[in-house]
């Protein structure tokens, strides 16, 4: 045995058990606003205490373990943490990636870890509906910087003739919509389309609701709870789906209705997590977080799902690929790609 090969993996297991206990500290920070107090300027923790109204010994551990994590920055001479510019952008900034909300997802899908360890021994499923809340904010929040980024920038104008659509005035189905930020997004930008989101969980189409009432956008963008199999509606000229088609139990018979739905020059919008169909190739940090969130959510929402299928967040293009040509599609082409997420344009 070599002992410095030892040595190497025990420092990758403390960074990891460390990166683990951390967090919570950042979930922490994010629950209390404490990285967008940060950023209004340096602070030693008896001055951060009274600028976020905390308790000043919780603060002072909470910043040293921050600074340790290169979360936040110390000056030694001054006693004082703050925030980077770019730390700023990543951990406070509302435009920004908003990353400590990410944090959420994880920490929620961990609290499944009993029920998943039963699911291991059993085989069964555990739904996307039976996790904690803040799995479903989580999500919202961890992917929807990327929906920012590249929806209308680049994904929309990626498709052939569908930017002209959609200015022009276009019907859209958003299905498996979550808290519905992809079809605000898109109504957003094009103030002629119609925007319909569906999703099976009820709570999520609830917060949807809520967020288009606050955008005042209710009279062309609705929500349903429905199934990607059971969503309502034909003759749409895009049928969006970000993220989930992994997700279910049976995405042959979803992807059999979004064709039945599709305008007979329609366009399907397919965005699914960055993946090779070389398992090797997946095993990278990316690979690493998706392979995490699909053991614990991903695959056990497919198995609770009548099927046979759980592709899993780590799929690649070729099993998706395999699903899109059994339900009868004709056209199927990688539209665009991003370090997170694999973009393909689908016609009938």
């Amino acid at each position: 045995m070599d002992h410095n090969k030892v040595n190497e993996f025990l420092g990758q297991f403390v960074a990891d058990l460390g990166a683990t206990g951390a967090a919570g500290s950042v979930v922490i920070g994010h629950r209390l606003g404490l990285y967008r107090a940060l950023a209004q300027g340096p602070a030693t923790p008896e001055q951060f205490a009274e600028r976020t109204g905390c308790h000043p010994r919780y603060l002072t551990e909470w910043l040293r373990g921050q600074a340790a994590g290169g979360y936040v920055s110390y000056d030694p001479e001054t006693g004082e943490f703050s925030l980077t510019e770019e730390q700023a952008f990543c951990l406070a900034d509302p435009n920004g990636p908003d990353l400590p909300a990410a944090f959420l997802t994880v920490l929620g899908y961990l609290r499944a870890e009993p029920r998943i360890t039963e699911a291991f021994r059993t085989g069964a499923g555990v739904g996307w509906h039976e996790h904690d809340e803040d799995v479903f904010v989580g999500c919202d929040a961890f992917y929807r910087p990327g929906y920012v980024a590249e929806l209308i920038p680049s994904w929309i104008p990626a498709l052939d003739g569908v930017d002209a659509k959609l200015t022009a005035g276009a019907r859209v189905a958003d299905l498996g919509c979550g808290l519905g930020s992809s079809s605000l997004l898109l109504a957003e930008a094009y103030p002629r389309t119609s925007i319909v989101g569906s999703d099976y969980h009820a709570e999520s189409v609830e917060r949807a609701r809520k967020k288009a009432a606050e955008a005042g956008v209710t009279d062309r963008v609705t929500f349903e709870v429905a199934t990607a199999q059971t969503f309502t509606g034909t003759d749409y000229d895009l049928v969006m789906m970000f993220d989930c088609l992994h997700d279910m139990g049976d995405p042959l018979s979803a992807a059999r209705r979004v064709r039945e739905a599709l305008a007979p020059d329609g366009t399907w919008l397919l965005v699914e997590p960055f993946a090779s169909d070389k398992v090797e190739d997946n095993f990278n940090p990316v690979g690493r977080l998706y392979y995490s969130g699909s053991t614990f959510l991903c695959v056990p929402n497919g198995l609770s799902q009548p099927g046979g299928y759980a592709l899993g967040a780590q799929a690649g293009e070729a099993a998706v690929h395999q699903v899109i040509t059994d339900a009868g599609f004709t056209r199927f082409r990688r539209a665009a790609q991003t370090p997170f997420n694999l973009v393909y344009e689908i016609r009938p």
